[in-house]
């Protein structure tokens, strides 16, 4: 496959902040890659770099084989936005929203009328075709948003967050209508919190820190390099900090939590983890319920490579 998005050596700063450190990352054609970061991790730079929206330092941005400039007009119109805030304007009506943003780039009207009714298909409101967006829910203005991000059918797409505070009908809806556009041709470069949307529609995966790229490959890549390697959670009616102390002493643990009666332990490496820790529960007379066992989450490996604390 042709490398759509080309960043090499790309450097930005901000006097005494190094927002991107000697990035370089490809995004192949017909792709979903999944951005992911903790907050102020540089994703949002990176993305406004690559869209010429910022000047950088160093390093070199190409877009379908061409570098990237503020002037590259013809490269832009190839391309659709979609940023987590929405944008779209309160006086027109959700056909009306489409076909402005959508005749940016397209000129003849019956061409636009059936690009407009197709994102209207694509993001499933047909039944609001004359509403106006005060009186769309959080869900269907999202969904507007996408439509009219993607009416002009850009090659390339990036999607920011496009599922935050929605329904989970609107959120499987979008994620559909996703997938679609990839299965359609586009590139899709997508940026989320939730690590479930990511393991369900990325074809491939950038973890993001500091600028700097901490891991990157397809979700079971990352979680087969993962430090852990099995996750218990066990129901348990309490324990006391020796006990928890104990459990942490084991061979192969990496990691024990508990909090509000739900014990977890992670290994790093092993077997018979589990019967290990149902034997200590027993001998010691620690009543336990619900357990099980499980291979780290994205979720893990992420919080495993970006650490547990907060970020602004």
């Amino acid at each position: 496959m042709d490398n759509v998005i080309e960043v090499k050596n790309l450097t930005k700063e901000y006097k005494n902040l190094k927002a991107i450190d000697d990035l370089s990352f490809e995004v192949k054609e017909g792709e979903i890659l999944g951005l992911l970061g903790p907050n102020g991790s540089g994703k949002s730079t990176t993305i406004n770099c690559i869209l010429s929206l910022l000047n950088f330092q160093n390093g070199s941005i190409k877009i379908f084989g061409e570098e990237m400039r503020p002037d590259s007009y013809d490269t832009k119109s190839k391309i659709g936005v979609i940023f987590q805030e929405v944008a779209v304007f309160e006086e027109l009506t959700v056909y009306d929203n489409i076909d402005y943003f959508c005749g940016l780039y397209v000129r003849d009207k019956q061409i636009r009328k059936k690009y407009v009714e197709e994102a209207i298909e694509l993001v499933g409101i047909e039944e609001f075709k004359k509403f106006y967006p005060k009186q769309l829910s959080g869900g269907l203005l999202r969904r507007l948003n996408i439509a009219c991000g993607i009416a002009h059918k850009p090659k390339l797409i990036f999607l920011d967050e496009p599922t935050v505070a929605v329904d989970p009908q609107s959120r499987n809806n979008i994620l559909d209508g996703i997938k679609k556009l990839r299965d359609d041709g586009a590139t899709i470069v997508y940026t989320t919190h939730y690590m479930e949307e990511v393991e369900i529609i990325c074809d491939r995966i950038i973890i993001l820190d500091k600028g700097k790229i901490l891991a990157q490959g397809t979700s079971d890549e990352l979680k087969k390099n993962a430090k852990i390697e099995e996750k218990i959670t066990v129901e348990v009616a309490g324990m006391e900090e020796d006990n928890i102390e104990t459990i942490r002493q084991f061979e192969n643990v990496e990691n024990v939590s508990f909090d509000s009666n739900v014990l977890i332990v992670t290994y790093k490496k092993g077997e018979n983890n589990l019967g290990e820790l149902i034997d200590y529960l027993r001998n010691n007379k620690i009543k336990y319920d619900k357990i099980f066992s499980e291979r780290p989450t994205l979720n893990d490996v992420f919080l495993e490579l970006t650490g547990k604390e907060l970020r602004d």
